[in-house]
């Protein structure tokens, strides 16, 4: 968060949070009241101050107001550079991922240092290029097999992140936010302070 953000929240510490303005949609765009936000400033504002609460809410602070943000897909998008690097839609490189699933249509999610993310739609080469069965890269056959098995199975996809290799298991898109840890439509809690 930014400083001028930190002191607004110790000043005002009882503002009402706000719901259902704020979306992040499947490509990593900021909406408002579905219109999508274009203003440089404004995007790098939102960029610098979304964080999560300990629910897993994930929202934009504006001063001493959280705006709680509806997720079309994940908390964070990420896009591949030509490099092979990963960063997220707020514009920081992803340097630990501790866990990789594959939906039932081919997206991959991850666990990272930053919090739950998903790959953007058009960086699937960046996964198909680095996903393996044994030393083997992975065909369109075995892949249709793993999208068939249930959500939660493991599956015979390794990730190659240079060194790394991690186990990729399957996951619904459905359950995603169960597993990894965030809420998609953030609703107030009983007894919280809301504007709608």
């Amino acid at each position: 968060m930014e400083d001028w953000v930190q002191r607004a929240v110790n000043r005002w510490p009882d503002v009402p949070a706000l719901y259902g303005w704020l979306a992040l949609d499947r490509r990593g765009r900021w909406r408002i009241k579905g219109e999508t936000i274009s203003r440089p400033q404004i995007i790098d504002t939102l960029n610098l101050n979304y964080a999560a609460d300990e629910r897993g809410r994930w929202y934009f602070q504006n001063g001493p107001q959280r705006g709680y943000v509806t997720l079309a897909r994940a908390p964070l998008l990420l896009r591949a550079e030509d490099d092979g690097s990963l960063w997220t839609h707020t514009g920081t490189q992803v340097k630990d991922i501790s866990a990789a699933y594959i939906d039932e249509g081919g997206g991959l999610w991850f666990a990272t240092a930053q919090g739950p993310a998903a790959l953007h739609e058009q960086d699937l080469d960046w996964a198909l290029d680095r996903l393996y069965v044994g030393s083997k890269p992975v065909q369109e056959s075995m892949l249709l097999d793993v999208l068939g098995l249930s959500s939660g199975a493991k599956t015979n996809l390794v990730l190659h992140l240079g060194s790394k290799r991690l186990p990729v298991r399957r996951l619904d898109v459905a359950d995603a936010p169960g597993t990894l840890g965030f809420v998609s439509e953030p609703k107030p809690m009983p007894g919280e302070k809301a504007s709608h």
